[in-house]
């Protein structure tokens, strides 16, 4: 055990000289290739950064419309049969969108449960278990230029409502 925590603490640095002393040993230009990586980056923010802000903007609006809710609670007479609860509904939409909002979301469900209840321990599992799908891949896609997603995104859907469902049965174990 102590050597896997010696481990988690030194891993970064560990790396780090390893890239280095491999571009040194490759007789490469370790800062310039740096620096060039680094303005490449910048390029892919700003590039990249209306989407995200349309994304942000979209959630925000969505969740004080109050759109959200009346949403959910029209699915949440159907997925109470199923055995998702209604209050969790909001949390796994947004969370297609945005990870920030869905956490708060989650700690609104704590606030009202407590983080200890099984609504709260859903939620939480639930923000582990699945992924920020229209952000990940307007982010990712659009930086490459990719137009064609072929099975993306069904197949991250689908990741998402067994994340949904594993979340939901463990929270109901504990």
């Amino acid at each position: 055990m102590s050597f896997i925590l010696w481990l988690s603490d030194h891993l970064i640095p560990l790396t780090i000289l390893y890239i280095v002393g491999l571009g040194v040993l490759m007789r490469r230009p370790v800062y310039d290739d740096f620096a060039e990586g680094a303005k490449e980056g910048v390029r892919t923010v700003f590039e990249v950064l209306p989407t995200l802000v349309g994304l942000m903007a979209g959630v925000g609006v969505l969740r004080s419309s109050g759109l959200l809710d009346a949403v959910c609670g029209a699915l949440g007479r159907w997925t109470g049969v199923i055995g998702l609860p209604s209050q969790l509904l909001p949390v796994a939409v947004v969370k297609l969108f945005s990870s920030g909002a869905a956490t708060g979301l989650a700690l609104d469900i704590f606030k009202i449960c407590g983080p200890d209840s099984r609504l709260g321990l859903a939620a939480s599992l639930m923000l582990s278990c699945t992924e920020t799908v229209f952000y990940t891949m307007s982010i990712y896609f659009l930086s490459v230029n990719v137009k064609k997603t072929r099975y993306t995104l069904p197949g991250a859907l689908l990741a998402t409502v067994a994340g949904i469902g594993a979340s939901v049965f463990l929270a109901g174990r504990m």
